[in-house]
């Protein structure tokens, strides 16, 4: 048996090297307003090195910019499954939380706590979350980052509620 075993390691080995290219990364969109660009960048370098691939919507200088341009390519890449998942940057995080819960299917979250996050993944589904610029640390932002993308959707009672959220 164990010189079975031993003929079967390299096919074994080579399987499971191939399983592990053949994962899919994780793909998110962001984009901020003006108010954003700093953290964005912050975020974009902390969750790439996660290996997450980011896809960055913009805007790349601190001119003022309008935060609905930058939530609406967010919603639309999250909306048509170009992303798994978005990520939505202004100062207060009320505006772009607002403009991508326009779309049909999108479940955007203003988080500012760790727990809010997580609360937002587990029982709503959330799929883009809106990030406060002004009133967060950047380390207390990695940490609502981590919280959200560490949180998987509970389902169940939840799912039923969610459903009815989409207008007719």
């Amino acid at each position: 048996m164990l010189i079975g075993y031993s003929l079967l390691q390299p096919w074994l080995l080579t399987t499971i090297t191939n399983l592990q290219l053949n994962i899919r990364t994780m793909k998110v969109a962001i984009g901020s307003d003006h108010a954003g660009v700093d953290l964005k960048k912050v975020i974009i370098e902390s969750l790439s090195k996660e290996g997450l691939s980011m896809l960055d919507l913009g805007p790349y200088t601190t001119d003022s910019v309008d935060y609905p341009d930058y939530g609406h390519k967010v919603a639309q890449a999250v909306s048509i499954n170009e992303v798994d998942l978005g990520i939505v940057i202004c100062g207060s995080g009320n505006g772009i939380n607002m403009t991508v819960n326009k779309y049909q299917n999108i479940r955007g979250a203003l988080c500012w706590l760790p727990e809010i996050a997580c609360l937002a993944r587990q029982h709503n589904d959330a799929n883009i979350i809106s990030i406060p610029a002004r009133f967060l640390t950047t380390e207390e932002v990695k940490a609502i980052i981590k919280s959200f993308f560490n949180t998987e959707f509970e389902g169940g009672r939840h799912k039923r509620r969610v459903d009815k959220i989409a207008c007719i």
